[in-house]
């Protein structure tokens, strides 16, 4: 049970009971990179009668909501697929090889239990190797992905092809997701609780679930907002984000926010130099990744909306790439940057997130939606008053 009261600092929460459901669904669903449909149905279901949604032709869905019909287009991308396995082969003995879709830590796999996604349904297996002592020589170096195998249970080739198994099939972490509640203790003294959840796939359904909760909440509000909020889907972004160009091409959006999580930097062994930002401080605001420099004028929009509403923010200078790198630059360009929460442990099988960085993030984005109207958008790339000639 929920309680959306244990967010923590005190302001009116966004976030309700229904909200973190959605959020578990979410985590829960299989979906990795090209086999996304099990999560998009879970979005599906909960904007039905909500937003007008469509899909492209490589699985993404758009979920639109029209406050002005002739205010700006502004896209609000998250992408859906988790990092996950395709089967490359089934040995004689029924051990399974595989191929990572998007990108893991090798180190963290051995012993993870994963579920195969077979035609008739899944099959749950664990990922092994030899162990040291049934070895000639004991590993003097961390095992590669080529030396593991998944196992489920089979003891032939034919056994595993009998209980379902295909080359091509996709796997993913069997990970269920779960929150806890804890004490928040600032300056010595309790300041509130805080809810953190555990779960597979928060990189990126956090996203995909914030750019739904938004159009949810102008629909079920019935806030007038100064444009069209084009919420998406998008699939493959972990390898290549390749979803978001489909998605741009089909929108044609004068503004995109692209929703994705940042990596904080407060586990142990990480460098404030890489991970600037920290899970539990609010909205991280990416500043640089390698492919994108965000908007100037869009990223001191999105400041200015934080200071002048209270939400934490923190600013961010990424490692990593997102969807943005390819909506940004797309037709004759889009003014774009990156926002979300800081997660723990992305790119494993648990990943870790504070409660209430997402709803500081989905307020944020109510209050932008709110400021995002033709003039404003206009701006972000006028020179002395010349705008861009669509």
């Amino acid at each position: 049970m929920y309680c959306s009261r244990a967010l923590g600092r005190g302001e009116a929460a966004v976030l309700d009971d229904g909200s973190l459901r959605f959020l578990e669904e979410l985590s829960n669903a299989p979906g990795p990179a090209g086999y996304e449909r099990e999560a998009m149905k879970v979005i599906k279901r909960r904007l039905d009668g909500l937003a007008d949604m469509r899909t492209d032709r490589l699985g993404s869905l758009i979920y639109s909501r029209r406050g002005t019909d002739d205010g700006p287009v502004v896209l609000l991308p998250g992408h859906i697929d988790e990092i996950g396995f395709s089967i490359g082969s089934i040995d004689p003995d029924g051990f399974l090889s595989f191929n990572p879709l998007g990108y893991w830590w090798e180190q963290s796999l051995i012993g993870q239990r994963v579920k195969v996604l077979t035609r008739g349904g899944e099959l749950r297996g664990v990922i092994t190797t030899a162990f040291p002592f049934a070895r000639e020589s004991r590993p003097d170096k961390p095992l590669s992905m080529d030396g593991m195998c998944i196992d489920i249970g089979a003891s032939s080739r034919e056994e595993a092809t009998a209980m379902g198994v295909r080359v091509g099939d996709a796997a993913v972490p069997d990970s269920r997701f779960f929150t806890v509640t804890r004490p928040r203790i600032r300056d010595g003294a309790q300041d509130g609780e805080r809810t953190i959840a555990f779960g597979k796939a928060l990189d990126n359904r956090i996203g995909a679930f914030l750019s739904a909760e938004l159009v949810r909440h102008l629909a079920e509000s019935g806030m007038k907002h100064p444009n069209v909020i084009a919420g998406a889907a998008t699939v493959q972004e972990e390898i290549a984000a390749q979803g978001a160009m489909t998605v741009s091409h089909l929108v044609r959006p004068d503004v995109a926010i692209a929703l994705d999580v940042d990596i904080s930097g407060d586990v142990p062994g990480s460098s404030s130099k890489v991970a600037p930002t920290r899970m539990g401080e609010g909205v991280s605001i990416t500043t640089w990744d390698p492919r994108m420099v965000p908007n100037q004028a869009l990223k001191e929009l999105c400041i200015d909306i934080c200071e002048r509403n209270d939400i934490p923010y923190q600013l961010s200078h990424a490692r990593a790439t997102t969807d943005a790198a390819v909506i940004h630059s797309s037709r004759f360009g889009v003014p774009s940057i990156v926002v979300g929460p800081s997660i723990r442990h992305m790119h494993s099988h648990v990943a870790v997130a504070d409660l209430q960085d997402i709803d500081d993030t989905l307020r944020f984005l109510i209050e932008l939606s709110m400021a995002l109207d033709r003039d404003t958008v206009d701006s972000l790339t006028s020179i002395d008053g010349l705008r861009c000639g669509r």
